[in-house]
């Protein structure tokens, strides 16, 4: 029986590269625009490897493909793998988690030196005709007497504090996974979930979305915010409440927020967030750059060349 390599669904100018790994195999190859559940086990039917973008990869997908199948999701995340179908099939899962580390981090310190800064209020001003900086910006700290927290401290995490350090901000950390003295190594205090909330002058988020944390930042723990605290997601969307954030951003709750990812995305047009004032919103945008396309992509090659090998995905999810 032939060897089949397919990849569900993708938004590359090609796959170039994906192909050459299965050609070099003497492998089929099939790249398909799958969107529903059905389309995608029709697409990867009897497939040894699959790679999925944004495809739903469900039970129907799970049970399609050939007994043993590595499947290769393009991205961070996996959250578009069923990953209870997938360890009833016996399916080894792979993703890539490290093709855009440096490209988030670089967005998220961004985002929050804009947000502290009060870019954006202060440009709006100007545009209408105002010269007021104080009016606009106050209240405003120096970023020496500023402390940010990290909800979180994986990768990117440590990759947006190793960037920001030399601004002179005080670092703390909520992280259930890291010790004092890893924290300390960092740079940063380690605290508590409840204290992180109450002490930090802004908040980047930069936890996996599980049942612990889907929605941890809901109304009673935005509450739990200073009123001029900031917050900024580039993380996992499920990770907020939105409605609750909308409602503090208008109530001034808190200060001010800046959001890369979303539950829903594209960002529906009748999602309160929208009209949030305070809110710098981008479309899931801080993974990108042209270098970290080509990356990804020749990450996915890569594991399509080891699955051929029968070795295992070079970053394999656990099931």
């Amino acid at each position: 029986m032939s060897t089949r390599v397919a990849i569900t669904d993708y938004t590359f100018p090609d796959v170039a590269q994906e192909r050459a790994a299965a050609e070099s195999a003497n492998a089929i190859f099939s790249a398909h625009q799958a969107r529903t559940d059905a389309e995608v086990a029709e697409a990867v039917a009897g497939a040894n490897v699959v790679a999925v973008q944004f495809a739903p990869f469900g039970p129907l997908a799970c049970q399609a493909v050939a007994p043993g199948a590595s499947i290769i999701r393009y991205g961070v995340g996996y959250d578009n793998i069923d990953l209870n179908a997938a360890r009833a099939a016996g399916l080894k899962v792979g993703y890539v988690p490290d093709y855009c580390a440096d490209e988030v981090a670089d967005h998220t310190a961004a985002a929050a030196l804009t947000l502290l800064r009060k870019v954006i209020p202060l440009d709006s001003s100007v545009r209408a005709g105002e010269w007021a900086a104080v009016k606009h910006a106050r209240p405003l700290k120096p970023f020496s007497e500023t402390t940010f927290g990290f909800f979180g401290m994986g990768q990117i995490g440590q990759a947006v504090l190793s960037r920001l350090k030399a601004f002179g901000f005080r670092f703390i950390v909520a992280d259930p996974g890291l010790s004092a003295e890893e924290a300390e190594k960092l740079g940063a205090g380690l605290v508590s979930a409840e204290e992180l909330l109450a002490t930090a002058d802004i908040l980047s988020l930069h936890a996996p979305a599980t049942e612990q944390t889907t929605n941890h930042f809901n109304a009673e723990r935005l509450a739990s915010m200073q009123p001029h605290a900031m917050l900024v997601n580039s993380a996992r969307g499920q990770l907020i409440v939105e409605e609750d954030l909308a409602d503090a951003l208008s109530r001034g709750v808190i200060a001010a927020a800046a959001l890369d990812v979303f539950h829903v995305e594209p960002l529906p047009a009748d999602s309160p967030l929208r009209n949030a004032p305070n809110l710098l919103l981008t479309p899931h945008a801080a993974w990108y750059s042209e270098a970290a396309i080509d990356r990804l992509q020749g990450l996915v090659a890569t594991d399509i060349t080891r699955a051929l090998n029968g070795e295992d995905p070079r970053k394999p999810v656990r099931l």
